[in-house]
């Protein structure tokens, strides 16, 4: 059985990746009381879901001025949020050099 977006697989309580996405930024955005930014990555795991979430941790006029975090996050599989760890901090307008 495939789930829609919002919605949980019946028979194994599982959500679908772009529910997984949601709920990865929506919570830890609500959790640290910051506006959510992007998900720049979700992956499914053995105990439900991993996700890198960038937030605007501090915002400042001109935009490229704000402090923004990267998280990674992980979700069980119904989508609770149930650990996250920031790993970076950054001024908007930095790009990353590799």
């Amino acid at each position: 059985m495939s789930t829609t977006d919002g919605e949980q697989d019946r028979k194994t309580g599982t959500i679908d990746l772009a529910t997984a996405m949601h709920r990865a930024s929506t919570q830890l955005a609500e959790l640290l009381r910051c506006d959510p930014g992007a998900v720049s990555s979700v992956r499914a795991t053995e105990d439900g879901w991993s996700a890198d979430v960038e937030v605007v941790e501090l915002a400042k006029i001109p935009d490229t001025m704000s402090v923004m975090a990267s998280y990674h996050v992980a979700l069980d599989p119904e989508g609770r949020l149930v650990a996250y760890e920031r790993t970076r901090r950054y001024a908007r307008g930095q790009i990353d050099r590799r």
